[in-house]
This record gives C-alpha cells, sequence and structure tokens, in this order.
C-alpha cells in the first residue's frame, strides 16, 4: 500500500470533527433553567431554545456554525430577558456571559477611615456596585478609580452641593445595552488635595505630593479592592479618572504606571498647571488609551488642545487611543462634567 493510501486511509477512520458555536450562561437559575433567544433557528426572539447544565450554574448551548454570526440573549425560565445588550457572537466561537434579570441599579457603599501609609493621612473610598454584583456572583469586574469621591455619588457631601451622578449614569447606560457593568472607586480627596493631585511646583500654587498620591492609588487602594471585591486586575480591566487638577493627576498616574493602568481620563484638565508642564514635558506615546476633553467656556480648552496636539505629534491616533471631546457651552464644574461623563465611561467600557 503506497504512502498516499495509507494517509488517505488514517484521515478517513479519525471522528469527524463538529463545527458548532457555544454560549456558556454563568448564572445560579435555581428550578427556572436558562433559554437562549436569538436571531436565527432554532432560536427566535419569541421563545427561547433551553440550555443544558450538569450543575445548575453553568448553562450551555450549541448551534451548528453554519448559521453563521448570531445574535443572542439569555432568557431566565425563558420568560425573564436579562438586562442589558445582546450578544453577538461569531461562527465558530465559544462565548462565556454573566447576566443579571433583576432591577438595573447597583449600590453605594462607603469605607470611611481608609489609611494612606504614604501620605500619613486617611480618607474614605466611596465604592459603586454594579447591578448584578450579589445577584451573580460567577462575575468579576473591570474597575474605574477615581478622584475627588465626595463629589461623585451624593449631593450632599459634594464640594458645591451638586454631584456627577456617576452611579445613575452607569445604571442607565447598563440598562439600555451600551455599557458593560463596572465597579467605581472613588478616592476622596483631602485637606492637601492641590498638594497630593499635582507636581511640584507651580509658581502660584505650590503641589508636589502627585509621586505619593499615586503609590497610595497603586501600591494600597488598588490591592484592596482587588482583594476584597470581585475585580477584574488586569491592566485591561483597570483604568483610572479625574476632573480639573483630578484630570492631569490621572494622566500622570497612568504615564507612570502603564503596566496597571490601561485607560485615563482627564475631564476639563488643568493642563495649564505649572506653565503647561504636562503638554511640554511629554513622554513618548505610551500603550494607555487617554480621554481629554474641556468646555468652551473658562475651562481651559486652550491648553486642553495644546495638550492634544502634543499626544497626536507623539504618534497617539484620534479615537484610537487618543479622545478628544469639546463640550460646548459647558464649564468648570460638576453639572458640566455629569453631563458628559457618559463619553469617557462607553469609550472604555463599551458593551461586548
Amino acid at each position: 500500500m503506497t504512502l498516499a493510501r495509507v494517509t488517505l486511509l488514517a484521515a478517513s477512520l479519525l471522528p469527524l470533527v463538529a463545527h458548532a458555536t457555544t454560549v456558556r450562561v454563568h448564572y445560579e437559575s435555581g428550578k427556572g433553567g436558562v433559554a437562549i433567544r436569538g436571531d436565527k433557528g432554532p432560536m427566535s426572539w419569541s421563545k427561547g431554545a433551553a440550555a443544558t447544565s450538569d450543575d445548575g450554574k453553568v448553562w450551555t448551548y450549541t448551534w451548528p456554525d453554519e448559521l453563521g454570526d448570531v445574535v443572542m440573549k439569555p432568557v431566565l425560565g425563558d420568560e425573564k430577558i436579562a438586562i442589558g445588550g445582546t450578544y453577538k457572537l461569531a461562527a465558530g466561537s465559544t462565548r462565556d456571559i454573566y447576566p443579571f434579570f433583576g432591577a438595573p441599579f447597583g449600590k453605594v457603599k462607603i469605607i470611611p477611615g481608609f489609611a494612606s501609609p504614604q501620605l500619613k493621612n486617611s480618607r474614605s473610598l466611596r465604592i459603586y456596585l454594579p447591578p448584578s454584583y450579589d445577584e451573580n456572583r460567577a462575575k468579576r469586574y473591570p474597575v474605574l478609580y477615581m478622584h475627588d469621591g465626595q463629589n461623585l455619588f451624593d449631593a450632599k457631601t459634594a464640594a458645591y452641593g451638586v454631584e456627577w451622578g456617576i452611579d445613575e449614569t452607569v445604571n442607565r447606560l447598563v440598562a439600555t445595552g451600551i455599557m458593560e457593568e463596572i465597579i467605581v472607586v472613588g478616592i476622596d480627596n483631602s485637606p492637601e488635595r492641590i498638594a497630593e493631585y499635582t507636581t511640584c511646583c507651580d509658581p502660584q500654587y505650590g503641589g508636589g505630593q502627585l509621586d505619593t498620591y499615586q503609590r497610595f492609588v497603586v501600591d494600597t487602594v488598588k490591592p484592596y479592592i482587588d482583594s476584597t471585591l470581585r475585580s477584574m486586575p488586569g491592566k485591561e480591566s483597570a483604568a483610572i479618572m479625574g476632573s480639573s487638577l483630578g484630570g492631569i493627576a490621572s494622566v500622570y498616574i497612568a504615564q507612570k504606571n502603564a503596566a496597571v493602568f490601561s485607560k485615563a481620563a482627564s475631564v476639563s484638565g488643568s493642563f495649564w498647571w505649572n506653565r503647561q508642564e504636562f503638554v511640554t514635558s511629554l513622554p513618548p506615546r505610551l500603550p494607555v488609551r487617554f480621554y481629554l476633553d474641556a468646555g468652551t467656556v473658562k475651562d481651559g480648552l486652550e491648553e486642553t488642545l495644546k495638550m492634544r496636539d502634543a499626544m497626536l505629534k507623539q504618534g497617539y491616533r484620534q479615537d484610537a487611543d487618543l479622545f478628544y471631546h469639546v463640550a460646548e457651552g459647558a464649564t468648570h464644574n460638576e453639572k458640566s462634567w455629569a453631563a458628559r461623563v457618559d463619553k469617557p465611561l462607553t469609550w472604555f467600557f463599551p458593551w461586548q
């Protein structure tokens, strides 16, 4: 028998490889079970196809990849549709999803007196936990770290009586399928806010504790969050954002810790600081996505534009690893920031 015939015979004896697309729904459903609705048979949008499970915690459904790409959504007991957007599965792929079916409202908890060994002081952490956090304990989440935590969630603690409304905005964007669920960690400022959020040394305001503050964020706050909450600790799942001085602090911390954060947002960033030091001393391009914006009414737009131009010269690309936005009519306050915070949120954490 020739070598070619032997090879052909051996190939004919191999088991046929099934080409299929699989979704694994991680959800402890109880007796109701999980079904899959979708845009192609045997699934439909009016009636689900039953998924199967060995343990009641992971539900699997498979269909032939001849159907091509499929848009689908899990259903609890074939009656309660998952909150958020739909999922698009490429033909032949296997996808793990972690849905929730309850009310699309996260909650905020406060950790008072959180100590900073680096700064020798303490402050509160205000932590937004997403809607599914208690419902689907198999799920882990990206984390957004934010400065000026007092101003994020509650008008009663906000410096000027107006909050960002981060929790309400995230709830809405998640419920409408525009962004993924995330954890938000608001780090309160301290009486030394100006110094902690800035480099040394502005001729008028001084500053100079930002290197120490960044170590507090990276070496104390982030490890605490990753060890106590169901976060996704990797760089690709970590972002940092702030406004005004907190904007330049976010840019600086990401520049110094590009192995820790993959995303940084400066909202109305104070790029005028120390004779525009952040513009004139920009480091080489980093593997970080940066969001920059400013309003058109007394909001440092000129300096932010210079920062944008300097970053473009370094090789950053608009809408790829740089998002620059001009907020028409916006000024330097929480009301303006709340009105446009959906832009960095959806750019950093789009619905998958």
